[in-house]
């Protein structure tokens, strides 16, 4: 993730620190009361500081790094930061992404903890805290409980938390209740410095040691302040300490042992917790976790936990089911690493993707709704409606959480790019590569090996009509004037037949249906479809302008499709000569220099494809 950037929150460190009184403090909340503010409306806003929602629904600031999680995003958003920066009972969930491996749960935490680590350097985001304060504390809470409400009404935020024991110490015995003696610096939040930016990752259950959450006893100076419950006798330095303003991360949350899990239940209700010889100790942090589907539903089978359960905020974070963004993970894993000079063909990653989603899809028994057709309106998007409508079915039917990872993908496309013989990478290589390394791993069953098998055939088919359009293209001399002479034809059999109505056949009756039928249109339906074809055309004759076959998109891709079909024989016949003659290999050569002037072939793989689509329409 090291070339991830976040520009759209840079700004220099503040050199040197600000520090001030605490009167200077809260002149600063008085001017821009938003320094003030809660960690969740912190967080929020250091999301919509790189830009509000787009209108096809997502985030810019997630933009960088994760694709094809949309509909996570936008939940993340929109149901759990927004209400909990308004303050509502969201904020005292803890956030738990859920979902399969390699499926971007730790990207999307560690975009947001890189996140406020350059948004609290920035003007706008910048905090402050008690000079001096392991925990980095709200200065407001110097201000005693009787007098926070007239301080609150004048300033204009909430005052809500109170002093952790080492800033109580402070107050009471050095400062002797002097409160606004107590200074104040501004601070920036750093996971590496372990300022307001925490993580916890579990070990072995029996070595969990809780003092790495919430501090542990400085035996050194007990034997100077003389006890431990002395503040200046203890370390105030555990996860959750430290992570007071700011984030804490818990990676593979639910392998905790279950006391540690119970600190959550009072953080996320009261936003406190207990730690050694002390009281409540208040904290202020967005806590996140994230698990994989089996350990969460292990978790919440056991009524035990039914307590922490009602605290979480569970958001699937599932693998995406869109092609291209599939495809632009695969960019993002594999550019870094890449060969110089080796290419990659057309569709070669998109074919690798389309077997990813095919391994992801939910089937459901009803039309429309198996394995094949789900994957075509899912690539194709042609019927927006339709494609939403499944893909919210699929969401809510668990699609995505399971499925082939990226990282397999990526195994076996590391394999094939570390052959130093390889100048180019096609689509069949990958399906080969892909099918090497599922005979090579022993813990696939046999239910899973049929079901991979079937998905390369399906992934095969597709990646076969995609490149026959290619090769078929490639063949046209002249593209436009062979397609402007066929609408041409058509036009004139469609006037003919309206003019001569239903009792004269003087017109191609077959070239019309071959074209009609293209576009659904029933017998029935072609007389009404002509006399709209023709109103067209007089009516633009009138208007004295030419009718084009782009006025009417149906028409143009029936146009094309027929076109494209028609070349097929003339493929399937140069292809398969045994010995071809000159004519013959000329045309081959046109073709495979078509194919490569489009800048996506290279010599190898566009005369790879030729002869791969003319064996296909030689079958």
């Amino acid at each position: 993730m090291s070339d991830m950037s976040f520009a759209h929150l840079s700004g220099p460190e503040p050199t040197p620190p600000w520090r001030g009184t605490f009167q200077q403090y809260l002149d600063q909340v008085q001017a821009t009361p938003w320094v003030a503010e809660s960690a969740h409306r912190r967080l929020y806003r250091m999301v919509m500081a790189a830009g509000s929602k787009t209108p096809d629904g997502t985030y810019p600031f997630f933009g960088e790094a994760l694709f094809g999680l949309d509909e996570t995003i936008s939940l993340l958003v929109d149901e759990y930061l927004r209400p909990a920066a308004l303050g509502h009972e969201v904020k005292k969930r803890i956030l738990l992404l859920v979902g399969p491996v390699s499926g971007g749960k730790s990207t999307l935490v560690w975009m947001l903890k890189r996140g406020l680590e350059q948004f609290s350097r920035t003007d706008g985001g910048a905090l402050y805290a008690i000079q001096g304060c392991p925990m980095h504390e709200e200065p407001l809470h110097l201000v005693p409980e009787p007098l926070r409400a007239s301080f609150s009404e004048r300033l204009g935020v909430p005052i809500d938390g109170q002093l952790c024991p080492w800033c109580r110490y402070q107050v009471e015995r050095v400062h002797e209740g002097r409160f606004h003696e107590m200074m104040v610096e501004r601070i920036v939040l750093s996971e590496s410095r372990r300022v307001g930016v925490g993580t916890y990752a579990p070990s072995d259950p029996k070595s969990q040691d809780i003092s790495e959450l919430t501090g542990s006893v400085d035996f050194h100076a007990i034997s100077q302040y003389g006890s431990e419950s002395d503040p200046r006798a203890f370390r105030f330095d555990g996860e959750l300490n430290i992570a007071n303003r700011g984030l804490m991360e818990f990676q593979e949350m639910l392998k905790l042992d279950e006391k540690f899990l119970y600190h959550l239940l009072s953080l996320s209700q009261e936003g406190n917790f207990k730690t050694g010889r002390y009281e409540l100790i208040s904290a202020d942090e967005v806590v996140i976790g994230h698990t994989n589907e089996h350990e969460y539903r292990s978790f919440v089978q056991n009524p035990r936990n039914e307590a922490l359960i009602s605290r979480l905020f569970v958001l699937p974070v599932p693998y995406t089911l869109d092609l291209d963004a599939e495809v632009r993970i695969y960019q993002k894993l594999m550019e870094p690493h890449r060969p110089q000079g080796l290419h990659l063909a057309p569709l070669t990653l998109e074919t690798a993707a389309a077997v990813s989603i095919l391994s992801r899809i939910v089937e459901e028994p009803k039309p429309g709704s198996d394995r094949t057709s789900k994957f075509h309106t899912y690539t194709t998007k042609e019927d927006m409606p339709r494609y939403q409508a499944l893909r919210r079915e699929g969401w809510l039917a668990g699609e995505g959480l399971d499925g082939l990872d990226p990282r397999f993908i990526m195994n076996r496309l590391a394999a094939l790019m570390a052959d130093e013989g390889q100048e180019c990478l096609d689509a069949q290589d990958v399906l080969e590569s892909l099918k090497r390394g599922l005979d090579a791993n022993p813990f696939w069953d046999k239910s899973r090996r049929g079901q991979m098998g079937e998905w390369l055939e399906l992934a095969l088919e597709w990646y076969n009509r995609q490149v026959e359009q290619d090769v078929l293209e490639a063949f046209q001399n002249d593209w436009n004037d062979e397609l402007t002479n066929l609408y041409h034809n058509y036009i004139d059999n469609v006037v003919l037949a309206v003019r001569a109505g239903r009792s004269h056949r003087g017109w191609d009756e077959a070239l019309l249906r071959s074209v009609e039928e293209r576009m659904h249109i029933s017998e029935v339906q072609a007389q009404a479809f002509r006399e709209e074809i023709f109103t067209r055309l007089e009516l633009a004759k009138k208007q004295q302008r030419a009718l084009n076959f782009l006025d009417h998109s149906g028409l143009y891709r029936a146009l094309k499709e027929k076109l494209l079909d028609d070349m097929k024989d003339e493929v399937k016949i140069t292809t398969k000569a045994p010995i071809p003659d000159r004519r013959t290999l000329e045309k081959i050569e046109r073709a495979a220099e078509a194919l490569v002037a489009t800048g996506r072939y290279c010599p190898r793989c566009a005369s790879k494809a030729i002869h791969h689509v003319g064996g296909l329409l030689n079958r």
